[in-house]
């Protein structure tokens, strides 16, 4: 829940400004401490956030400026050459002349990062205004806002109330995929809020096959800071490259706001992170960081790059020390297999394969170089970077984790696993595969009808990959469970 995130600040407030004094900013208080909307147009929106190096803060960090001039373009000359169609376009398909979407991406499936719902629940007109001030540059007056969350869905509603704005909230799955930019198209446009199996630009086609501007919560409450403070105010935090200030969700229940340019290690002093514990940045398709890793870090995308990081989405968990790394970086493979959308051999495929790696390295069966040849088989294959991230996120926890992987390959770390790493509470729905032994004669049908949960071990008998069910897998569950000859397989749900 937000009300339970901590929200703090290093050096001066801006997105977080009031916060101390109010827990919500209704549209008179926002005006108290924010002003009144400006209004810049296209040449000067674009101008500022060139000047002021503003990027996207949703984890790909693409330049603000460039996607705005992009659906400013195609809003200007609709009409394309049959060569520039997108796939499975037609020049009947196109609705040339569209008005430009606006979409304020408040998906935040990752478990650990409740930055943007902080921003939805208690600064809502801040980030109403960004679109807003886009959406006038662009001479449209279509807004969408597209939340997970219900406390977010609720004040988005009543700030658009106040406004009389005419704007709109879709409510997205609660999902880690759901905030992939085609995902939130699809999913405002009344279909399956998956990643599409084709990349298609949103600028180029997005909601209702119109030009959409597409960033994240945060980024465009930047946008409303720097249209009212102006680029050379607003380059007065951060530094020459990178000005102004970012959201950062620290151990997924603290938000800080701070300049770029700190050092990490500021950061997780003022939210009593002891020096020696390893740190995950850029949330679950990030990189690990060992205790001196984390001491060079400067936030900032030279200062991560440098120790082999990114700022990412903003999330930074630290690893107390106590719990087993690689049981932990196991949990989250597996959570991140099951939150696949399977339309790619490399979701369907590959992630279990890593998924049972990860556990064979808990196990002391598998080593690294298994890891690297299963999260390598998929890398840059995927209908979308889900695989790419994943694959990331492991092979980062076993260079990091090295010491640990030979521990375990001597008999283990003597840590339990107290599952530390934030993941979705269940709610005893989810199902897993299970094996009743006593009737179990090893036909090895289920391998065959389950590969991506189900293997045989040399003896001919399955062994089941410990992971909840994909959605995309549950049809698929049900079929070979009903053909089992023996009746041995089950869908169990409750309790792990």
């Amino acid at each position: 829940m937000v009300s339970a995130v901590a929200v703090g600040h290093l050096g001066g407030p801006r997105l977080t400004l009031g916060f101390d004094r109010w827990e919500r900013l209704d549209l008179e208080r926002h005006l108290a401490v924010h002003g009144r909307l400006p209004t810049p147009d296209l040449d000067e929106v674009v101008a500022m956030a060139e000047r002021a190096g503003l990027r996207g803060r949703g984890g790909a960090g693409f330049p603000f400026a460039r996607k705005l001039a992009a659906v400013a373009a195609r809003v200007a000359h609709p009409a394309a050459d049959a060569d520039a169609l997108l796939p499975g376009e037609t020049r009947g398909s196109r609705r040339p002349g569209a008005d430009a979407v606006v979409v304020v991406n408040g998906a935040e499936g990752e478990p650990g990062s409740a930055k943007d719902k902080v921003l939805l629940c208690r600064a809502p007109h801040l980030v109403l205004d960004g679109a807003q001030i886009a959406a006038s540059a662009l001479g449209t007056r279509r807004i969408v806002v597209a939340v997970e969350d219900d406390a977010a869905a609720r004040s988005v509603r009543a700030a658009i109330g106040e406004r009389r704005m005419p704007a709109r909230v879709v409510r997205l799955t609660e999902r880690f995929i759901s905030g992939e930019s085609g995902a939130v198209v699809r999913a405002v446009n009344g279909e399956v809020p998956v990643p599409p199996g084709v990349k298609v630009r949103a600028a180029e086609a997005g909601v209702d096959g119109a030009p959409t501007l597409l960033s994240n919560t945060e980024t465009f409450a930047q946008l409303a800071v720097l249209a009212s403070l102006g680029p050379d105010l607003y380059a007065s935090a951060g530094t020459a490259d990178e000005p102004g200030t970012t959201l950062l969700t620290v151990g997924g229940a603290r938000v800080v706001e701070v300049p770029y340019g700190t050092p990490l290690r500021t950061v997780l002093d003022a939210c009593e992170v002891p020096p020696g514990d390893p740190v995950l940045v850029g949330g679950y398709h990030g990189e690990w960081l060992d205790a001196g890793g984390a001491a060079r870090a400067v936030l900032s995308r030279a200062g991560m790059r440098a120790v082999g990081a990114s700022v990412g989405a903003g999330i930074v968990l630290p690893l107390p020390a106590g719990t087993c790394p690689l049981g932990e970086a196991a949990r989250v493979a597996a959570y991140l297999a099951a939150q696949s959308a399977g339309q790619c051999g490399p979701c369907r495929l590959g992630l279990p394969d890593v998924v049972r790696v990860m556990n064979g390295l808990c196990e002391g069966t598998a080593g690294v170089d298994e890891l690297r040849r299963a999260a390598g088989i998929g890398r840059g294959r995927g209908a979308c970077s889900h695989p790419d991230g994943t694959a990331r996120f492991v092979l980062s926890a076993a260079e990091v984790f090295a010491d640990d992987v030979e521990l375990h390959r001597a008999g283990g770390c003597g840590r339990p696993t107290f599952g530390v790493l934030p993941l979705p509470v269940p709610d005893g729905s989810e199902g897993r595969v299970a094996i009743d032994w006593s009737r179990c004669d090893g036909h090895g049908l289920c391998a065959y009808l389950l590969p991506e949960l189900i293997q045989l071990d040399r003896y001919g008998f399955p062994v089941v990959l410990g992971t909840d069910i994909p959605r995309w897998m549950e049809r698929d569950a049900r079929r070979a469970v009903a053909m089992c000859p023996a009746l041995a397989l089950r869908v169990t749900t409750g309790p792990r």
